[in-house]
């Protein structure tokens, strides 16, 4: 016989929290149960040392596509424009 998943109860949940995972949980085409539980998992997850060499070196890479030198300001218009 399988056991039945475990279940808790949330109490006094700050109404805030609350539509915030209600907001994510649309984002992410989810029920709001399980935008709770894969946001209790990435919490829970154990961290992974950040490799700042393949950072760095992606970062090279990247910018060695464009032929110019790119401003601050263009990366910012660019995020607006939601192309980065």
């Amino acid at each position: 016989m399988v056991s039945p998943m475990p279940t808790i109860t949330l109490k006094d949940l700050p109404r805030n929290l609350h539509r915030e995972l209600k907001t994510r949980a649309k984002a992410h085409h989810r029920s709001l149960n399980k935008e709770v539980i894969a946001t209790l998992q990435n919490a829970t997850e154990p961290t992974r040392p950040l490799d700042t060499s393949a950072m760095i070196r992606e970062a090279r890479e990247a910018r060695s596509k464009f032929k110019r030198p790119i401003t601050a300001q263009e990366i910012s218009a660019w995020k607006k424009q939601g192309r980065l």
